[in-house]
């Protein structure tokens, strides 16, 4: 059993790795920030192998610097910004479009129009406001924009998730496809009277069921780590929106 837990903090702007011991007493850190990008007035885009691959860098050096192997951790922990957005192959893992940041107000004209017609009855199941800030808008915009990405979402070919999914499946290896409940209930698409996706706000936006991640305790066990990433499988043990965490 490893002394040392691996937290990953993925931002906006960076990705941090801090190595703690089991008093909390932090043992070592790494930090690494990433490029924006803005296509349009309005638009933030992250590229997914930017997001990925700055995590992979800080977890690396934390782990050198805390001179430690993958051995000695028992645990690793994600936080990662919210409502932030990737859709991507299931077979080969490689997205279809840049990551849509949370930041992001392309889809600001349709929330307003959401709003004055739905908007009591999206407000009822999910507490949120519509507004382009949130998952579903994002996605709906991905699917109605990117070439044949309805057609392969509608046919099981394609997943999404937020940063928090992204980066468990990556880590896995396609083997783990879930998420967390603070997550989930920043997509706008989430029930959070029954804790479950919403078939009802699946139809309005035309999501298929067949995308989501399984949705699943903040604290609790979501998978191991494939053992190439690390060099030993660890376990991760929590996924938690930034903001609630």
């Amino acid at each position: 059993m490893g002394e040392f837990i691996l937290s990953i903090d993925q931002g906006t702007t960076s990705s941090r790795a801090i190595i703690f011991d089991k008093k909390a007493r932090i043992i070592s850190m790494a930090q690494q920030e990433f490029k924006q990008i803005y296509p349009e007035s309005g638009y933030v885009e992250h590229s997914a192998q930017d997001i990925m691959g700055s995590v992979m860098a800080v977890v690396a050096e934390a782990v050198v610097r805390a001179d430690i192997t993958a051995d000695d951790i028992s645990a690793i922990g994600i936080t990662n910004q919210r409502e932030t957005t990737l859709v991507w192959d299931k077979r080969t893992g490689k997205p279809v479009y840049n990551a849509i940041v949370w930041q992001c107000r392309r889809t600001a004209g349709y929330c307003e129009e959401l709003k004055r017609e739905k908007g009591a009855f999206i407000y009822d199941k999910t507490g949120l406001i519509p507004d382009a800030y949130f998952s579903a808008t994002k996605i709906k915009w991905i699917l109605d924009n990117v070439p044949n990405a309805r057609r392969r979402a509608q046919n099981g070919e394609l997943l999404f998730g937020t940063v928090d999914t992204f980066l468990i499946w990556q880590m896995t290896k396609g083997k783990v496809f879930a998420t967390d409940y603070t997550n989930a209930a920043r997509t706008m698409l989430f029930n959070i009277h029954t804790l479950e996706w919403d078939g009802e706000l699946l139809e309005l936006f035309g999501i298929p069921e067949s995308m989501l991640p399984k949705v699943q305790s903040s604290g609790s066990f979501f998978g191991y780590t494939d053992k190439s990433v690390l060099g030993s499988p660890v376990k991760i043990c929590s996924a938690v929106g930034d903001q609630q965490a």
